[in-house]
């Protein structure tokens, strides 16, 4: 707590000192009288729609490649989801914050970054971007589409479903806890002398998570690209395991968000803190 305290006054004296933005509140009911939110809806929708037509498309390539040389391989698969989260974040961010996953929005919203109705409104709006931009790969590609499983995650053999589980919790642990770490306010108060793009750590988390839960669930850490993927496909099997890849990536970002809020930026511990300086007899 000490610490905390002797970082702050550096910080003060430095002119580097900052206040968090206040919490979103629950429920904002000005957000309906506002360009910009619907302006920030339609572009999770187009990103989550181009983000699941290049990855799937991918992934289909992917399955249809002949030979060891004859495709993209899963580390180019991985490529395709990290890139594209980094293309698409940078592109957003101003706009909608760049969530275009469901789990990074839950996880935003249990922080109080955005409001209620904000959090569902971009939930709706990356799925149904999510079934368009599948829908299109599909369209474009049918025959190879149906025959190698329409890019749906699903368990793999060899895999039980709570290994499954597992591995969707982790993953989307690692991708929130960077989201939060990325767009921390507070780095470019104590770290400004070191220059940050958070899309680029983003984008390599979604990398990094494909290439280790690939071969396990072929990686949601998405339940909108979990979701366009299923009802595109719908297939009963994909289905009876959907729950995999909600309940996973929900329960990552409650972990994510509750690590980052809690204990690394120990909120509790600093309003004590608070409450200890300010008492004149100590």
């Amino acid at each position: 707590m000490s610490k905390e305290v002797s970082e702050e006054g550096r910080a003060h004296h430095h002119g580097k000192n900052y206040t968090d933005p206040p919490p979103a509140p629950l429920i904002d009911l000005d957000e309906f009288r506002r360009w910009g939110f619907y302006r920030a809806i339609i572009a999770e929708f187009v990103a989550t729609l181009l983000f699941l037509y290049i990855t799937v498309a991918t992934v289909i390539g992917y399955k249809n490649s002949t030979g060891d040389c004859g495709g993209v391989g899963l580390l180019g698969v991985a490529w395709a989801f990290g890139g594209m989260i980094f293309v698409l974040v940078y592109c957003t961010a101003g706009i909608s914050g760049g969530h275009i996953n469901p789990a990074v929005t839950f996880g935003l919203f249990l922080a109080r970054k955005v409001s209620l109705i904000r959090a569902v409104a971009y939930m709706v709006a990356q799925c149904l971007g999510a079934i368009v931009g599948v829908g299109l790969v599909k369209a474009f590609q049918k025959h190879k589409y149906n025959s190698v499983g329409g890019g749906a995650n699903s368990v793999a053999s060899g895999y039980s479903k709570g290994t499954a589980l597992g591995a969707e919790i982790i993953g989307t642990f690692v991708l929130v806890y960077t989201v939060f770490s990325a767009t921390d306010p507070k780095r470019s108060a104590r770290d400004s002398h070191v220059p940050v793009l958070a899309p680029l750590p983003i984008g390599f988390a979604v990398f990094i998570v494909h290439l280790a839960t690939i071969p396990i669930t072929g990686t949601g850490i998405n339940p909108a690209r979990s979701f366009g993927a299923a009802v595109i496909y719908n297939n009963e099997k994909i289905w009876d395991e959907h729950w995999i890849f909600w309940v996973g990536p929900f329960v990552g970002a409650l972990a994510a968000a509750a690590y980052h809020q809690y204990i690394l930026r120990a909120g509790a511990i600093k309003a004590l803190g608070s409450s200890f300086r300010s008492n004149p007899t100590n």
